[in-house]
């Protein structure tokens, strides 16, 4: 007896919303239509935000580069003092004129500059706002990392790429090397850390003071930055940091420098295989579980959970996926650094709270901070078990 043929499955029928989706993408897609949109008036306005978003989305790393050249060469501290001419500003940044001048005028149209009219350059908002954040100066010097192990992303995406600067960098990345990390293998990343910790401590206690409890440990504390932000709010609190041992020892030293040598006690261990200390009311991850994959972050969530006493805090503050008015530094941004890193990623907050949840905590909240595209912050507790 003859095999029957199989049935093809039949076709999935689509929603109203899918084939209008469908009928308008290919209208986009046609040259005419785009011709016509361009110059029709209720459309010409659309059209033309849409072509200079595409631009943009392509000419994006020449723009940051532009930054990249403005910080190296320190043009937004020469302007601090007020306007400049273009003679005395290609003197001092070491250019000639023609090609001083290029710079200005990319930087200008970047909102990074202004062109006064009597053809003098001052500082516009944006470079000026870069003078006062160090940390993102030091960021954009360390981008040249990202940028190199971008510059294959296909490979990058289907794991060709071999091994990356970033993983290099970040000794952490990879669990098998924590045991020989030394001070000079942690100088540059703890010192990076450490600035885009300084970023953003003051935002976290603003939006949680620490009033309420007696002793704050800082788990991934790099240098300190966050410890001694809650050291100089909190002058009776209690104080713990806990990192690999050779960044624990250059956070004593840096805390020591700052005169709070005698209120942080500077533990080094690694969460990886072990247990955290014990005795703090209120444990810290700042931009610390987005640096992990999902299976790290979780013991990491469980050994916080573990040392903490019933009605203890947990306080996670970093950038997070799918953050309204921000979802390009969640999903594009970070989604492909935390890549070329070779461990992490962003996570939502819904996701963080079920992976707290998972890991026991209860009465687990968002508390809105001052600028959620850099930190958002979620509290949760250890309760007491019944």
């Amino acid at each position: 007896m003859p095999a029957l043929a199989a049935t093809p499955p039949a076709p999935m029928r689509r929603s109203w919303r899918e084939r209008w989706l469908a009928f308008r993408n290919g209208r986009i897609a046609s040259p005419a239509f785009q011709r016509w949109a361009t110059g029709f008036p209720l459309t010409r306005g659309i059209a033309r935000r849409n072509t200079r978003a595409l631009f943009d989305l392509c000419a994006g790393f020449v723009y940051s580069q532009v930054l990249f050249a403005c910080v190296r060469l320190d043009l937004f501290r020469m302007l601090e003092p007020g306007p400049q001419g273009l003679e005395d500003l290609a003197r001092r940044l070491g250019l000639p004129r023609e090609r001083a001048e290029r710079l200005l005028k990319a930087a200008a149209s970047l909102k990074l500059v202004s062109a006064l009219p009597d053809g003098r350059y001052a500082l516009a908002d944006l470079g000026a706002a870069l003078i006062g954040n160090p940390s993102v100066a030091a960021m954009i010097e360390h981008h040249a990392m990202l940028y190199a192990d971008l510059a294959d992303p296909v490979a990058l995406l289907r794991g060709e790429a071999g091994s990356t600067r970033l993983a290099e960098y970040w000794l952490y990345a990879d669990h098998a090397r924590l045991g020989a990390a030394g001070d000079e293998s942690v100088a540059a990343y703890s010192g990076l850390m450490s600035a885009s910790q300084a970023l953003v401590a003051e935002d976290v206690l603003d939006a949680y003071p620490l009033d309420d409890h007696a002793c704050l440990m800082d788990v991934g504390g790099g240098e300190g930055a966050f410890s001694a932000a809650a050291a100089r709010r909190h002058v009776s609190m209690k104080l713990k940091l806990f990192d690999l041992p050779p960044v624990a020892a250059r956070a004593a030293r840096r805390l020591a420098e700052l005169g709070l040598s005698g209120r942080v006690d500077c533990l080094g261990g690694s969460f990886h295989g072990g247990a955290l200390p014990t005795g703090a009311d209120v444990i810290s991850l700042v931009r610390i579980v987005h640096d992990h994959d999902d299976s790290a972050a979780a013991a990491l969530l469980r050994a916080a959970h573990s040392a903490l006493p019933p009605g203890g805090t947990l306080l996670i503050a970093e950038p997070m996926a799918g953050t309204p008015g921000a979802e390009p530094i969640g999903d594009a941004y970070f989604g492909f650094y935390l890549l070329a890193m070779g461990s992490g990623r962003a996570r939502t907050a819904t996701e963080l709270q079920d992976m707290l949840t998972a890991a026991g905590f209860a009465e687990i909240h968002e508390i809105r901070t001052r600028r959620p595209l850099l930190t958002r912050l979620i509290t949760a507790k250890k309760v007491a078990k019944v």
